[in-house]
């Protein structure tokens, strides 16, 4: 029975790596298509702009990985915190308390965003270590990821209650959640979450079909969440 359902996931796995595959040809041979309609000076100058483009921005990645962007960092104090916001216009910042098993969870999702979203400095906080804080944003529940954008703070992932309150949801899926805030750019649809059988995170996706699901009930129901003390 094992192997019939190893066979299974890996032919399903297969079909939507085939289905993204056709996606990307068509959009290539649409572009094709688009630039023979184009004669020579049109293309040199849309050649020159996007060198351009590519310039500007691996300039901009840059400045941003000098200031801390483009890695899950640990923030030692929450003096630091404050300093993170004289700097970083966008932040993604996880409020965590030792030996909650949520948190990380939230710490392999946010390690693996952090490369794809230089323009966000994400980082965590131990809640311990940041009493005036915790107090002024008014956290009570551990995790909780604060999103700071245009340099204030917009919104709050309280839990796991706004990604499906399942412990195994997607990276796509918190991906979408804190682009809601406008704390990362985002190319998807922001109205509709990712479908996790559409997502190209083949290796995740692998390991999610092999688990069985199991949902949870909200995060204040006395599962692996902490709630802070008043």
């Amino acid at each position: 029975m094992a192997g019939v359902d190893a066979t299974v996931i890996q032919e399903a796995i297969q079909g939507q790596i085939i289905k993204a595959v056709e996606k990307c040809v068509d959009a290539e041979l649409d572009a094709l298509e688009a630039i023979e309609k184009l004669d020579e000076d049109d293309l040199e100058k849309l050649r020159e702009k996007r060198l351009a483009d590519m310039k500007r921005h691996a300039k901009q990645v840059q400045e941003w990985k000098a200031i801390g962007h483009g890695e899950y960092t640990e923030l030692t104090e929450e003096k630091e915190f404050f300093e993170a916001g004289k700097v970083s216009q966008c932040i993604v910042c996880h409020f965590y308390k030792n030996g909650t098993p949520r948190c990380k969870i939230v710490d392999h999702h946010l390690r693996r965003l952090a490369p794809r979203h230089p323009e966000a400095r994400f980082c965590k906080l131990d809640v311990e270590r940041a009493p005036f804080l915790t107090e002024r944003l008014r956290i009570r529940v551990i995790p909780t990821i604060a999103l700071v954008a245009g340099g204030k703070t917009k919104d709050y992932i309280v839990g796991f209650t706004d990604l499906g309150n399942r412990d195994d949801f997607t990276t796509g899926i918190l991906e979408w959640r804190i682009a809601q805030s406008g704390a990362i750019k985002y190319s998807g649809d922001l109205l509709h979450p990712p479908d996790p059988e559409e997502e190209c995170d083949w290796e995740e996706l692998g390991s999610a079909r092999k688990a069985p699901v199991q949902k949870r009930g909200t995060i204040r129901d006395g599962d692996d969440s902490d709630g802070l003390s008043d």
